[in-house]
């Protein structure tokens, strides 16, 4: 399979009939999972063992208040890498603007706003909970495209067919009613796509933890292999990997492979196009596709996974953390545009992750006033937040802050 055809396009829908079922067997998507015979599995086991270890270490040394507020921010990094992958460049402070209902004026940038927002919610969504235990069933997979597809703009939900020019619309979480040709390679009838779902659910859904890691990459692959959607096929496969690292690993949200994907966005689309190829000899694996492809696939997949881990670890790292908070809130002291005790609140909230406002005083020792003018600052600057206004108070990573406190998550806006 081409990806960048796969994943970030819609597909070319075939002159074939419409749903019928063209008898594949489901054997053609084989192998699901390595074989337990593989020359490749005990050092991926080692791998998905090492990223096991990684990611909860990252999770236990942050406080839960930090935890949130970075998951937040990654949610708008996972969906800028991920839609950058699509070709389509909306950047976090332009995702971060369309949260706040601040749409560009320009329609194909409003356009992308929305389809940003539409992937931020899924992904909330997805870290409240909503799809735990069925990440990789039937249902889930639907049920994702259904929420992103259902708030995008009418615009993004047509697609041509080649043949007849017809304007053929996508369903929010239907399975396609066509047969489609994804560059070389031809995804299976669409009549046949509920016994390939069927198979990917069997498998995938009766794995455990330590099993269900090493297979990640294997089901981010043949979800693709399979195309089940005439649009939006990348996205899902890519949240559905998300939501399956989400709660085997219990990230809390706080990293995430889509941007090490983006980052070496052509080996990606190599290893997904060299996974379609069939088995090589019989050395390869038992199944209709090379096993071998899969294992190296496989290792990227946990390989980048492992490095973007590392990547959060030492952008949070506390006292690096602190001192690049500290050198902004130092800039905007001088500029007068917040309280020298700024710092002193900020680093109390890092370390404890949040703060009841009434201990704000005694934490700054300053008065109850001069305390409501300290929090009030820090609030209109969007670093701090609550639930409600007499909530504790905890930090907050606004995406046009990040170039100051979490350098390297993303690109500098552009013009």
């Amino acid at each position: 399979m081409n990806e960048s055809e796969a994943a970030d396009k819609p597909a070319k829908t075939a002159a074939r009939s419409a749903g019928r079922d063209g008898g594949e067997s489901i054997a053609l998507m084989e192998p699901l999972v390595l074989s337990e015979s593989s020359p490749h599995r005990p050092a991926l086991t080692d791998l998905a063992l090492t990223l096991a270890s990684r990611s909860a270490g990252l999770r236990r040394s942050l406080p839960e208040g930090v935890v949130i507020a970075l998951a937040s921010l990654v949610r708008s990094m996972n969906c800028y890498y991920s839609n950058l992958i699509e070709g389509h460049d909306t950047h976090p402070i332009d995702i971060e603007r369309a949260l706040k209902k601040d749409y560009s004026a320009d329609p194909k940038k409003r356009s992308l706003q929305r389809e940003a927002e539409a992937h931020i919610a899924v992904q909330k969504w997805i870290d409240d909970g909503g799809i735990k235990g069925r990440a990789v069933s039937v249902e889930g997979i639907l049920e994702i495209h259904r929420r992103f597809c259902e708030l995008l703009p009418a615009d993004m939900l047509v697609v041509e067919h080649p043949a007849t020019k017809e304007q053929l619309r996508v369903v929010p979480g239907e399975v396609r009613k066509y047969d489609v040709e994804v560059g070389a390679h031809v995804p299976v009838s669409a009549g046949a796509l509920p016994r390939f779902l069927a198979r990917f659910e069997e498998v995938y859904s009766k794995l455990g933890p330590s099993e269900i890691v090493l297979a990640a990459a294997a089901a981010h692959h043949r979800l693709a292999w399979i195309h089940p959607f005439l649009d939006g096929n990348g996205r899902v496969m890519r949240l559905m990997s998300y939501a399956t690292l989400l709660e085997t690993l219990e990230t809390g949200g706080v990293w995430s492979i889509a941007r090490g994907l983006a980052r070496s966005v052509d080996t990606y689309k190599g290893h997904l196009a060299a996974c379609d190829v069939p088995r090589r000899n019989d050395l390869d694996g038992r199944g209709h596709l090379s096993e071998e492809a899969l294992a190296e696939f496989t290792r990227y997949f946990l390989e980048t996974c492992v490095d973007q881990v590392r990547f959060m670890e030492d952008l949070v790292q506390p006292d690096r953390l602190r001192v690049r908070i500290g050198r902004w809130v130092a800039e905007e002291v001088a500029l007068g545009t917040l309280h020298e005790k700024s710092s002193t609140l900020l680093e109390a909230i890092l370390y404890r992750g949040e703060i009841p406002r009434g201990d704000v005083p005694r934490t700054l020792d300053v008065s109850e006033r001069t305390a409501s003018r300290v929090v009030a600052a820090l609030v209109e600057r969007g670093v701090l937040t609550s639930q409600t206004p007499k909530a504790a108070l905890r930090i907050s990573f606004p995406a046009t802050l990040a170039s100051y406190w979490m350098p390297g998550l993303f690109p500098e806006q552009r013009e």
